[in-house]
């Protein structure tokens, strides 16, 4: 229930002052009327002992956030892997939720009923004029880096965000499709640095639960992702399996006329990167990524274990009242040398912002103001892990505690009351040298 799930969050204090699918607090919106379903019954559930067991005997972290962090992981597991949060009108109380145009028609009963959340968001309203943002990228005479800037920038504002995720073709023998994944919240993108080469972009969802016939939930905030863009960047770090991490530099010319987008998870660490090129047509403005690899990301991770790797590439296209992201993805098995030894299914992927209007979004904009020198810090650092490593190896979790639990605990303890950023950048580093070692080089 939404009071339960509501109960169990205000354990966590590390959370439930601030999604993703990569969030902690995954907003996973389905149908209100069904629960989730899990993968095929031969996989093995990921259980939270799983999810939290230590992958390297790297140091241990300070017992404050041993203690905290794990209270928090403790109530985020009693919930299951997400908060959940769906639109009233995704499917009215008694009514038949929609069911996928783009499908598996031929399965047998239910199987196939996207998983996702179970919870009701609050209502919405969705802008439909032109946003200034998109006006703003059609205004004729513009060079084409200033065009790109502005279609990177008209990604910021105030969005309900869905995420659609669907396994379209099967590569094994007896291969048996796992069921599509929905969800949704509402978020907030921040412009934390606009540079003439260099914009940065921040997430942050603001969720209020409902429940038929009461109030909504006090709102619930949660840090996002961070998508980073940089004109002509010769750096990148990309993923190269199993915890590695590699610095790729390109050449001026691969570089040309391009952009760098590098994207982080809800702690800051990395992500994805990939190299592209904005294309402009009429009113038609959309970058398309080169091929990169990402780590499974929460909504797989959480229910999966038979593969490693989402190997991939994305596009993002600007829309008069918002944006939307698709992905195609091949999900690939390593071996123990981080070389692809099977190709499992191709997943596609979309993600829409819709602009909506007359939303709260102080409970966001509170947070992001107190915490942001913080998470300034946290950025500073794991920019000397990048200068200074060609090869890293992340871990999702150290002495049973996960990264975002860690981050997220210092983000509170240490922005209560006058923020100091030289004991703030010290705690930090202390934290983070628990998760990040240089890497091994393998690949």
């Amino acid at each position: 229930m939404v009071q339960d799930a509501i109960l169990r969050r205000q354990l966590c204090r590390a959370s439930i002052r601030e999604h993703t699918s990569e969030s902690p607090c995954a907003v996973q919106a389905r149908f209100p009327d069904k629960r989730p379903v899990v993968g095929n019954a031969k996989r093995k559930r990921v259980q939270a002992e799983s999810i939290i067991r230590r992958p390297t005997n790297r140091g241990r972290l300070p017992g404050r956030i041993a203690r905290t962090g794990l209270a928090c992981l403790f109530s985020l597991a009693l919930a299951g892997s997400a908060l959940a949060a769906g639109p009233d009108d995704i499917a009215a109380p008694g009514t038949t939720p929609r069911q996928f145009t783009f499908a598996w028609p031929y399965q047998p009963d239910d199987r196939m009923a996207p998983r996702g959340g179970i919870t009701t968001g609050d209502s919405i309203t969705l802008a439909t004029d032109a946003s200034p943002a998109w006006q703003a990228l059609q205004a004729a005479g513009l060079s084409a880096r200033e065009r790109d800037r502005r279609a990177i920038l008209a990604m910021a504002g105030a969005y309900r965000a869905s995420f659609d995720f669907i396994e379209t073709v099967g590569f094994t023998e007896g291969y048996q499709p796992d069921p599509p994944y929905q969800s949704w919240g509402t978020e907030y993108v921040y412009v934390v640095s606009d540079e003439p080469d260099f914009i940065s972009l921040q997430h942050i969802m603001v969720i209020r639960f409902a429940s038929a016939g009461e109030d909504a939930s006090e709102p619930v905030v949660v840090k996002h992702w961070r998508q980073d863009w940089r004109y002509e960047g010769r750096e990148l770090f990309v993923f190269d399996g199993h915890q590695q991490w590699r610095r790729v530099t390109l050449t001026e010319e691969q570089a040309r006329g391009k952009w760098v987008q590098s994207v982080f998870q809800v702690d800051d660490s990395p992500r994805y990167a990939a190299v592209g090129s904005w294309q402009h047509t009429a009113n038609f403005s959309s970058w398309t990524s080169d091929e990169t690899w990402r780590p499974l990301p929460r909504r797989e991770f959480s229910v999966r274990d038979d593969y490693d790797v989402l190997i991939g590439s994305n596009r993002h296209t600007i829309t008069p009242t918002g944006w939307v992201q698709e992905e195609h993805n091949l999900k690939a098995a390593l071996d123990d040398d981080g070389a692809v030894a099977r190709i499992l299914a191709r997943e596609n992927g979309l993600a829409r912002y819709e602009r909506i209007e007359g939303f709260d979004w102080s409970p966001g904009d509170e947070y992001w103001q107190r915490t942001a020198p913080y998470w300034a810090e946290v950025r500073s650092a794991w920019q000397d892990y990048y200068a200074s490593n060609p090869h890293l190896e992340v871990s999702k979790t150290a002495d049973e505690v996960p990264m975002f639990v860690a981050m997220f605990d210092l983000a509170e303890s240490l922005t209560t009351g006058e923020f100091d950023a030289t004991a703030a950048r010290r705690e930090i580093e202390r934290t983070l040298d628990a998760y990040v070692a240089p890497g091994s080089g393998a690949r």
